[in-house]
């Protein structure tokens, strides 16, 4: 080292060291200090919440009671086995040790792992829900230390009247990953919650679905629970109180047996819906959890559509029930009631014919037994006299072709018919021929069974009524003040007594409506709407009657009716899918769902026949179904040259201008 060039050298080199370690040294302390004094917060809050985890609660759905206060919706405790992904360390070990305690079938299994591979690996997994107290008890013990696998009690939706109250109360189903995106509440993600998916459920379901809670714990850098450090318990939903009658939904649907069909029942006085049956229908309790794949093809595939809500979604031909509005828009024309029309059973117009439903006519008819007798060829008259605006515009004023502010998505508002509006559709002009059928409620006209029942509370009290679901609050439950129809009462009158004479004059076409009740007499009116076309060839051969027909061929049965007839306070509309005649079908349900409002045991002793002969042909149906089913194996297994191919009868659908043909009596 006494050299003293190699001394400088070491000198350069150890100064150029040291600046470096210096440098480095700055910085790291730099650092140091800008991570403790700048960014030690946000660090310490990862940390914290690496070991601290809030986990929600999901809230408690709000339940749906009826004017009663008797439950339509509710929830029941739901024993449930979950299992953590994050947990798990071999999922085909845990599913094992799992199959040893309880029965999982592969339909679970597939789901299971599914939903391990899908959703985040920190959201437990339902395994399976609805245990039984035993099956939870044996899990609780045997599947105690098992890692990532848990026994919670939970709620589920529960329906008491299951498939009576279906098509309005709707059911409730797992949010999709589309409303997830939408909405991005952690809620909708969370396994076994539930949101409304069809009727009341889903229009009110922020109202019913509540807020949900949190609980914060501390956990190890594995997720294991080392204590609860707080709670935020949930906010349950709503209670959702409806103008239903609980007791009343369910009677009108066993009454109406295996009918495919509709009954609504409205207070006149405050628009309150009763009752609002649509049957066939589906079990909402099964359509709450996982719908089996043979169930679901089986409903789309029924005939009698128990998928499809007939009360707000159904559209039919209103048939001879329309003729209120027909005779109320001929009043307000200057038609004199008493003015008489010759009723030979047919009416020509041009090169056409239109027949009343009275093939040898009614002879002299005025308005005042033209309703009683439900005589075609008197409105064919007063029809073409008036003509369609005028029908129309009475029409729309009693409520129909109109949508009603209800908690019941997809209702259907039908087509009341005029000039402007076939022009505005087919860019047509309006043909007499059309008038004639629109005065007997067909041809173009199509309504549904709740714009029905309003016209018939419309008609009862002469009111604007409109219908309500959703019963009012206790502060503000005084009956609503609905505006006049501005219709002169004596019209009114007028019609009514039509109406009452169809049900209690020996002449009527609905006496099977008559009252048994003392002192409540039942105002009503018969429907038969046609749904095909006769040829001429099948008239020379002769009529079909309905009952040799194929179901889908037969006519329209409806009855519209209101109670008591001298201070109307219910009313109610009947439609049974091709039930073959008003008056014979239809009025007698009518009839004993307004006998229920009054006397309840007179009503219930009718049930155990009906309900008996229902079971009946439900068993012969399903004998040949089961034979239907066999044979069309069969017919699979044989070589191609041995079968035969046999084409169905075909009928060809009416026009709207097509003239009205013999209909079976009402």
């Amino acid at each position: 080292m006494d050299d003293p060039v190699r001394r400088l050298g070491f000198s350069r080199r150890a100064l150029l060291l040291g600046a470096g370690m210096a440098g480095t040294g700055g910085l790291l302390a730099g650092r140091l200090a800008w991570l403790s004094l700048f960014e030690g917060e946000r660090y310490q809050l990862r940390a914290q919440e690496n070991r601290i985890q809030n986990r929600l609660i999901p809230p408690r759905r709000g339940w749906i009671v009826d004017r009663n206060g008797k439950p339509l919706a509710m929830n029941r405790p739901d024993y449930r086995l979950e299992l953590r992904p994050a947990e798990v360390d071999d999922v085909d070990a845990t599913l094992n040790a799992i199959r040893a305690v309880i029965d999982l079938d592969l339909n679970d299994e597939l789901r299971i792992r599914d939903d391990i591979n899908t959703q985040p690996s920190f959201m437990p997994v339902v395994v399976r829900q609805n245990l039984s107290w035993p099956e939870f008890s044996a899990c609780n013990v045997r599947l105690a230390t098992l890692p990532g696998v848990e026994a919670v009690q939970s709620f589920s939706r529960f329906y008491p009247e299951g498939e009576r109250l279906a098509h309005l109360l709707g059911y409730v189903g797992a949010p999709t990953p589309e409303q997830y995106r939408e909405d991005r509440n952690p809620l909708l993600i969370y396994p076994g919650f539930r949101i409304g998916k069809d009727g009341i459920e889903r229009h009110e379901d922020r109202r019913l679905r509540g807020a949900a809670g949190a609980s914060r714990v501390e956990v190890t850098a594995r997720g294991e629970l080392v204590r609860e450090l707080g709670t935020r318990a949930d906010q349950p939903g709503d209670t959702l109180k409806l103008t239903i009658d609980r007791a009343l939904q369910s009677y009108t649907a066993r009454r109406l047996a295996d009918n495919s069909g509709s009954v609504i029942v409205i207070d006149c006085l405050t628009g309150d819906l009763h009752c609002m049956v649509s049957m066939p229908a589906y079990d909402p309790n099964i359509f709450s959890r996982r719908v089996p794949t043979s169930l679901w093809k089986a409903l789309q595939e029924d005939d009698h559509t128990p998928l499809l809500n007939k009360s707000a979604m159904g559209l039919y031909p209103p048939g001879s029930t329309f003729k209120m509005v027909t005779a109320l828009a001929a009043l307000e024309a200057g038609v004199d009631p008493s003015e008489s029309v010759g009723c030979s059973g047919a009416y020509r117009l041009g090169n056409n014919t239109w027949h009343c439903h009275a093939r040898r006519g009614h002879g002299g008819v005025n308005m005042h037994r033209a309703l009683p007798l439900s005589c075609d060829t008197y409105f064919y008259v007063m029809g073409r006299r008036i003509g369609i605006d005028a029908i129309a515009a009475m029409a729309r004023r009693l409520g129909l072709g109109e949508e009603y502010l209800l908690p019941v998505p997809g209702q259907a508002s039908g087509i009341v018919p005029d000039k402007a509006w076939k022009q505005r559709r087919y860019g047509k002009n309006w043909r007499e021929g059309e008038t004639l059928n629109a005065a007997i409620g067909q041809g173009y006209i199509i309504t549904n069974p709740l714009q029905l029942a309003v016209m018939t509370a419309r008609l009862a009290s002469g009111r604007a009524v409109m219908p309500r679901l959703i019963a009012p609050e206790p502060n503000n439950a005084q009956a609503p003040e609905f505006p006049s129809l501005g219709i002169p009462e004596a019209h009114l009158a007028l019609v009514r007594q039509g109406m009452i004479d169809v049900v209690n004059a020996g002449f009527g076409t609905a006496r099977a409506a008559r009252s048994p009740v003392p002192d409540v007499m039942i105002a009503g009116k018969t429907g038969t709407a046609q749904v095909r076309r006769i040829s001429m060839a099948e008239r020379r051969r002769g009529v079909i009657r309905n009952e040799a027909l194929p179901w889908k061929q037969r006519d329209h049965a409806l009855f519209v009716a209101f109670a008591p007839a001298s201070s109307p306070r219910y009313a109610a509309s009947v439609i049974l899918e091709h039930g073959i005649a008003g008056g014979r079908y239809a009025a007698p349900i009518a009839r004993d769902v307004l006998t229920y409002l009054f006397e309840p045991e007179r009503a219930l002793a009718v049930l155990p026949p009906i309900e008996a002969d229902a079971a009946r042909r439900r068993a012969e149906r399903a004998v040949a179904e089961t034979a239907a089913n066999i044979a069309q194996e069969r017919q699979q297994m044989m070589p191609s040259w041995l079968k035969i191919d046999l084409a169905p009868p075909e009928y060809e659908i009416s026009d709207a201008d097509t003239p009205q043909h013999p209909r079976e009596l009402e």
